[in-house]
């Protein structure tokens, strides 16, 4: 085999993969993983049922190709994050962004995803979500660690807290953006983003104004403590 064919051979399995890829996203999200069968999936991907067990050997290794595909970007991004050694906030800005575009670009899917995280999701699709997702939350916690020990963010919070309170903004976003879109007093309902970097900067910089005292908060297992337990103190 020459080069050239070679070259040929890897771009049409390529382009094979990413057509598999295609149809089980729209169909998953459509019908849900039980309903959407692997002959559907072939037929709609224009390849055989042989051909799609021969790029993914079940159903469940189709799935979890499906999720990594739709975070693609933001895994790139963090990789990207991890490998240099840029400040932390502005790293903040890049993944928000990619983020809530990659969220926004798979819609279908993610509403899929959101569907069945908050109803009984079977047990090898939420293990399957909890090691694709787990993943890239654990690259995006040790980049915030990072950025603690250097001094760029404060020592005294749980990156983990951090990352979620990322993650949840965008997830927010894009439940409630066609709603908020109709409220007067939000501009950015159909700025994805500006919304993350006007997120990043309140998380960044918080909302007191310059030279305000922020309230003394004592954390704990239950958080801060309330007004009685404050005056006792």
């Amino acid at each position: 085999m020459t080069a050239e064919t070679a070259s040929t051979s890897t771009r049409a399995g390529s382009d094979t993969v990413a057509r598999i890829l295609a149809a089980a996203e729209t169909l998953f999200a459509e019908h849900g993983f039980d309903a959407a069968s692997m002959s559907a999936i072939a037929s709609a991907a224009s390849v055989s049922k042989a051909n799609v067990f021969h790029h993914f050997n079940s159903k469940h290794a189709l799935y979890q190709a499906v999720l990594r595909n739709a975070i693609r970007e933001v895994t790139r991004q963090l990789k990207h994050m991890a490998s240099h050694s840029g400040a932390v906030s502005a790293d903040m800005q890049q993944f928000a962004q990619s983020h809530l575009a990659g969220i926004l670009e798979h819609d279908q899917f993610a509403r899929l995803m959101l569907r069945e995280v908050l109803s009984d999701m079977p047990q090898e699709q939420l293990k399957i979500a909890q090691q694709v997702f787990g993943e890239n939350f654990s690259e995006l916690v040790t980049i915030l660690r990072r950025g603690q020990e250097r001094g760029e963010l404060r020592a005294d919070i749980d990156p983990a807290m951090v990352a979620m309170l990322l993650v949840g903004a965008d997830i927010f976003f894009f439940q409630v953006n066609k709603i908020f879109r109709h409220f007067p007093e939000v501009s950015f309902a159909d700025d994805p983003a500006r919304y993350s970097r006007m997120a990043v900067d309140v998380l960044l910089r918080g909302i007191l104004a310059p030279g305000t005292a922020a309230p003394a908060m004592r954390a704990g297992k239950s958080g801060a403590s309330s007004p009685a337990q404050q005056e006792k103190e």
